[in-house]
């Protein structure tokens, strides 16, 4: 279980800080459940309720600063998640971002890279699917190294390609 003030991750919505604990008085929400209030670092306007017993298949704890480093010096040894099939190299991305793992994020941004540069010298263009997943995919792992490592998330595109290059 949680405590008031943890930082996690949710799914689609990056950083979350804990501001509650209680029984929402929502329309939809069952009266006799405890509910996570969650706010987004990156949408302090934003309230998302998350049952406590969904918890562990809905949120992580954010990562500190050493499991960042831990990750980013990890990041030539991720292998890139490459799907032929179309259908099925989409479900992995949905399936990627849902997971919020940033291992599985690496993982298909390494992909789509890669995809883009093949595409690129075929004289052809990325795919409108690609680029969307490629951007929520480094948004997504961006905001959460950023916010472990105490930077700002345009930082960590250069401080991350510094760090591997050094590697």
């Amino acid at each position: 279980m949680y405590e008031i003030g943890d930082y996690v991750i949710k799914a689609n919505n990056g950083v979350c800080r804990i501001d509650d604990i209680l029984h929402p008085d929502l329309p939809n929400a069952d009266k006799n459940k405890l509910y996570y209030l969650l706010v987004p670092v990156e949408n302090k306007n934003a309230r998302l309720y998350v049952p406590t017993d969904m918890a562990e298949t809905t949120l992580r704890k954010a990562l500190s600063e050493a499991q960042a480093w831990e990750i980013i010096h990890k990041i030539p040894e991720v292998e890139a998640a490459w799907i032929s099939n179309d259908k099925l190299r989409e479900q992995t991305y949905k399936d990627a971002i849902h997971s919020c793992s940033p291992t599985a994020l690496i993982s298909i941004i390494k992909n789509l890279y890669l995809r883009k540069k093949q595409r690129s010298a075929q004289g052809k263009k990325s795919t409108a699917t690609d680029e969307r997943y490629f951007k929520l995919a480094e948004d997504n792992l961006y905001a959460e190294l950023a916010f472990a490592l105490g930077k700002r998330k345009n930082e960590m595109r250069q401080l991350i390609a510094e760090t591997v290059q050094e590697k």
